[in-house]
This record gives structure tokens, C-alpha cells and sequence, in this order.
């Protein structure tokens, strides 16, 4: 093998935690930005009654740290922060969107959102490595 590629193996093996979990953020910020555009679109339409949104949910959107799990891959996820109010979870009030409950249609956001941003979050963290790589 060529010493320059020894060379640049034995580099990025020294920073592929680093490389790993800058790709992550890149592409988990696309996915939250369309999460959080599906999200926009759909709340407070097409109900029965005035919407009653605050915004809270809408705000509690956000990434996770990028961790190490027990099998020793990264991740980062898109979720809501908690609590919305000392009653009901983010969570709860996403799942409720989404599904729809008794009376209120679902209005998926997250399915849509996760079909489309795949492509565009894959590219986008391959060339977050690539370029990582070249800078070696």
C-alpha cells in the first residue's frame, strides 16, 4: 500500500469519533428542519375549533447530544424537549398530531418528514466525511 494512504488511515483513525458525530450533526439538522417546516404546516389547520397553540411545542423541538449507545454506535435523534405543562408531555401532544385521536383526524408531520429529508441527510453526511477526509 502507499505510505501517503497508511498515512491518512492512521489520521482519520485518530479522528473518526470527531468526524463521525460532526456528519451526525450535519444530517440531523436537515432532518429537523423539515420536521420542524411539516410541523409548522400542519398545526392549528383544519379544526373544528380556533386553534389554541402557544408555540411551546414548536419551540420544544430540537436535537439530542450525539451519544454512544450500549452497542457502541452513535446517534442523535429529533425530539421534543419536556414537559409542555405539568398535565401532558410534548411527546403525548406530537403523538396526538400525527395519529389523531377520537374526533381529530391525524396530520402526520414526523413520516413525511423522515421520507424526505433520508436522501438529502445521507448526501449531506457523506460529504461531510469526504471533505473531513481531504482535509487529511
Amino acid at each position: 500500500m502507499p505510505e501517503e494512504f497508511l498515512l491518512k488511515l492512521s489520521k482519520l483513525g485518530n479522528k473518526t469519533d470527531e468526524i463521525v458525530s460532526d456528519a451526525l450533526e450535519v444530517g440531523g439538522k436537515i432532518v429537523l428542519s423539515e420536521v420542524k417546516s411539516n410541523l409548522k404546516s400542519v398545526i392549528g389547520k383544519n379544526t373544528k375549533y380556533k386553534s389554541k397553540s402557544t408555540g411551546k411545542l414548536l419551540s420544544s423541538l430540537g436535537l439530542s447530544p450525539i451519544k454512544l449507545d450500549k452497542n457502541n454506535n452513535y446517534n442523535v435523534k429529533v425530539g421534543f424537549s419536556e414537559p409542555h405543562d405539568k398535565n401532558t408531555s410534548n411527546a403525548m401532544i406530537a403523538n396526538i398530531i400525527e395519529y389523531g385521536k377520537s374526533g381529530q383526524p391525524p396530520k402526520p408531520f414526523l413520516k413525511p418528514a423522515k421520507q424526505k429529508s433520508r436522501k438529502p441527510c445521507i448526501n449531506a453526511m457523506k460529504a461531510k466525511i469526504e471533505s473531513e477526509i481531504q482535509k487529511i
